[in-house]
């Protein structure tokens, strides 16, 4: 009964093949091709080297002028483009080769379908040429994986998230409609790498994804809020939904569903199709200015040595800023308690931003304020935004979001735009994750939407073998704000919760390395200066460690174990760093990307005894050359980075 089941599907299956219309479409390279079906719905199918990584999935999208399977073909196009874009800020390298074929499907009931094939993944659209106002009513985006073996997935509980999740790790057939999942998420399909997620999300809802019980999975989308109900001061949560994921005014793209393909770990280091794929920019994004952050919130301004009383004032700020100038910081921010949450504009007792800035700017350091979202929400933001430039806040840190809807990502287009009107930064927190507003908008410098250091403040779901997950996976979307840099440092079985004077988990050299792995163009020193004063050998690194690069060349990985990478700096400088998990390794690699001649590389390496104390480490000078073999030894729970100049 169940052969004769199959061989009935197989028939139909067969059968409606016969009558279907088929296209293909191969990657520059000629490795990966995707295959287009179009019969009783829309099929895609993915081949990489040979293997078929995703057998045949739906793709559908339901308007209220098209609710029918009329998938007939009106006109095709293809091209090819091999191009090289220039990021205005150096997240991974300052040129980023664009390279694809492209096939463009016009229906005839006004929607287009857009496919492009890299060398590195491939990804589709779908595209209105309606003028008039519709409704997008459902959209099917399945992914039938073959031969599935592992998923690192984020599991979530609901759609109203912060978007921090810990990378658990599944078998893709148990993930059923239950297991509700954030992007990005990773999939080993075939000993190989396949990464979802989705770019260019600018008036539409964000995608998640659901399991379908036979080791695929599908997008579900947050539908347009109908009624929401305020909770706090900062949570406004949706209670109820419309029947629709968007609205749409007038011909329009929808966002990239990018699925990226990867031969080894290593190669996710370096795929920038969420960059790609996202709008360009208009107008002069040239006063962009990336830089490191002083931070108060994760020390909880728990400062020593000092005259005055630590805590949310002028002094303590102060405090910050002198610690800035000296070590060539380019912000403070303040964060959460500078002004009511609220009000924008009400400053609490002891706080004086206008005399905080002046201040800053005779010292050379520019301050970034956080915001609750909702105090800058509809009328409020235009009025708050002046203010802050008329004090000359050159950043905002906008918090709690924690929804990605159509209203909301409308919300964040609004204030990207507005910040950019002011010359200013925005760095989102309470966040979706990255979907290339950074390239839209160059002053969207940075994005949280990960699982980072704060969680250590009263938790240990943030330890090494986390650590060396991210860089795979959630920093292939976009830059991470992360938070690094905590100057008390515990092995596992040493660490504990302590809210005002926090820890991390792994070595203290697993920190510095983070400012090399991690990509943040503004990045964050998470600990107070009363530690990084004592820690000159520390901040040696960390003064100098650039937060752009020139050019990213990954090394070693493999997701959760290890990470190994080398960046260059504007100035011509090589950092190298690399992480583990809680296993003790050795990795050996050449300094074969540096060029003639003779460098001084200097190391940032964990001590003899940091399997027992976490904060010991050394450091040593040598020359080197391109010739040179490293062997660099890592702790568990370890790290190691080397700073190499030229002669």
């Amino acid at each position: 009964m169940v052969r004769q089941s199959i061989f009935v599907v197989l028939f139909l299956w067969t059968a409606v093949a016969v009558h279907a219309q088929q296209y293909s479409l191969l990657s520059p390279d000629k490795r990966t091709e995707v295959k287009l079906t179009l019969s009783d719905s829309l099929y895609y199918t993915i081949i990489a080297d040979g293997k078929q990584l995703v057998n045949p999935s739906v793709l559908h999208l339901e308007t209220d002028f098209g609710k029918g399977k009329n998938w007939k073909v009106a006109k095709t196009s293809k091209r090819s483009v091999d191009q090289v874009l220039h990021p205005v800020v150096w997240q991974k390298g300052k040129e980023v080769q664009d390279n694809f074929n492209e096939l463009r499907l016009v229906f005839a009931h006004g929607l287009s379908l857009e496919w492009r094939v890299y060398n590195n993944g491939a990804a589709w659209r779908w595209v209105t040429t309606r003028k008039g106002p519709s409704e997008i009513t459902a959209e099917v985006a399945s992914f039938k994986l073959n031969q599935a073996e592992k998923a690192w997935y984020p599991q979530e509980d609901g759609f109203f998230s912060h978007n921090e999740r810990a990378y658990r790790q599944f078998s893709p057939d148990s993930i059923n409609a239950q297991h509700l999942a954030s992007l990005p998420a990773l999939f080993s399909v075939q000993n190989m790498r396949l990464l979802v997620t989705e770019a260019d999300l600018l008036d539409y809802a964000g995608m998640w994804l659901r399991g379908d019980g036979t080791g695929g999975v599908k997008g579900v989308f947050p539908y347009y809020p109908k009624k929401t109900q305020l909770d706090g001061d900062r949570n406004m949560r949706v209670v109820e939904r419309e029947n629709y994921i968007a609205t749409v005014s007038n011909p329009q793209p929808f966002p990239w569903r990018i699925i990226m393909v990867a031969r080894n770990d290593a190669e996710l280091l370096v795929n920038q199709l969420v960059y790609q794929l996202a709008s360009p920019s208009t107008g002069d994004f040239s006063w962009v200015k990336p830089g490191k952050v002083q931070w108060d919130w994760w020390n909880d301004n728990n400062i020593t040595g000092v005259d005055f009383k630590a805590g949310v004032n002028n002094d303590t700020y102060k405090y910050y800023i002198d610690f800035a100038s000296k070590f060539g910081l380019e912000y403070v921010i303040l964060d959460e308690g500078w002004s009511d949450t609220r009000d924008l504009l009400k400053q609490m007792p002891g706080i004086n931003i206008a005399e905080l800035s002046a201040y800053a700017q005779q010292k050379k350091v520019s301050l970034v304020l956080w915001a609750n979202w909702l105090a800058l929400d509809g009328a409020k933001l235009e009025p708050t935004l002046d203010q802050f430039a008329k004090w000359g806040i050159k950043g905002i840190k906008v918090d709690f979001m924690q929804r990605d809807d159509q209203e909301m990502v409308r919300y964040y287009t609004r204030v990207s735009e507005a910040a950019a009107k002011r010359k200013m930064l925005v760095d989102f927190h309470g966040a979706y994750k990255p979907t290339g507003l950074y390239r839209t908008y160059p002053n969207v410098i940075s994005y949280e939407g990960v699982l980072g250091l704060e969680q250590n403040k009263g938790s240990d779901i943030v330890n090494p073998e986390h650590n060396v997950t991210i860089p795979f996976i959630r920093m292939a979307a976009g830059p991470m704000d992360y938070t690094p840099g905590a100057m008390l440092n515990a092995q596992k079985n040493m660490w504990k919760p302590v809210w005002s004077k926090p820890m991390s988990m792994g070595t203290r050299v697993h920190q510095l390395a983070m400012y090399v792995v991690y990509e943040s163009p503004l990045q964050m020193l998470a600990d107070n200066p009363t530690h990084y004063y004592k820690q000159p050998e520390a901040m040696e690194f960390l003064s100098k460690v650039p937060t752009e690069w020139e050019q990213t060349i990954p090394l070693q990985g493999k997701v959760g174990e290890y990470v190994l990478l080398t960046r260059k700096a504007k100035n011509g400088d090589w950092y190298i760093g690399g992480m583990t998990d809680w296993s003790q390794r050795d990795l050996s690699f050449q300094l074969s990307f540096l060029g003639e001649g003779d460098y001084t590389m200097q190391v940032w390496k964990d001590g003899i005894n940091a399997d027992r104390n976490a904060e010991d480490f050394k450091t040593e000078k040598t020359t080197v050359t391109k010739n040179t073999t490293i062997t660099a030894s890592l702790a568990k729970g370890g790290g190691w980075v080397a700073l190499i100049s030229k002669k």
